[in-house]
C-alpha cells in the first residue's frame, strides 16, 4: 500500500522539496486565559532546522520549567512545505504529557494529554487551551 487514504496520494516535484518552514513558531506564547491552572507559556525556538519548545506550567509558588524537548512539526497535507501543527512529549516520573499544537488564525491551539504513571489514582486526561503570541507595537 502506497498511501492509507486518497489525499495522501499526490505527485510531488523533486524540485519543491525542501525544509519545513518554522518561521511562524518562535517566541513565546502565552496562554490566553490568565487563570489557567496548567500551561501558562510556551517558547518555542529553532535550531538547525528544528523546533524545540520550553513550556512552563502554573504552579503554587510561580511557574514550573518543564525543560526543553524537541518538537515534530506537520504540515497541512503531503505536497505543503507551510507548518500546520506538532507534537512533543514530556516524560516525567509521574506522568507522561503529549502536546499537539495547531496554528489556527495567529493562535496557537494546544492539546494536552496526562498519561499517569503513578499508583495515585489519577485518572488521565486530555485538555485544550488556546495561546497568542504579544508583538511590540
Amino acid at each position: 500500500m502506497q498511501f492509507a487514504q486518497i489525499c495522501d496520494r499526490v505527485k510531488i516535484d523533486p524540485a519543491s522539496v525542501g525544509p519545513i518552514s518554522l518561521s511562524a513558531f518562535p517566541g513565546t506564547w502565552f496562554n490566553s486565559n490568565p487563570d489557567t491552572t496548567g500551561i501558562a507559556q510556551i517558547v518555542m525556538s529553532e535550531s538547525a532546522g528544528n523546533l524545540f519548545l520550553q513550556t512552563f506550567a502554573t504552579g503554587p509558588a510561580g511557574l514550573i520549567d518543564w525543560g526543553k524537548v524537541a518538537a515534530h512539526v506537520f504540515t497541512a497535507g503531503p505536497s505543503s512545505r507551510l507548518p500546520a501543527g506538532f507534537t512533543s512529549r514530556y516524560d516525567f516520573d509521574f506522568v507522561e504529557i503529549q502536546l499537539q499544537g495547531m496554528l489556527m488564525k495567529g493562535l496557537l491551539v494546544l492539546a494536552q494529554f496526562h498519561s499517569f504513571k503513578d499508583d495515585s489514582g489519577r485518572a488521565d486526561h486530555f485538555g485544550r487551551e488556546y495561546f497568542a503570541q504579544l508583538h511590540d507595537s
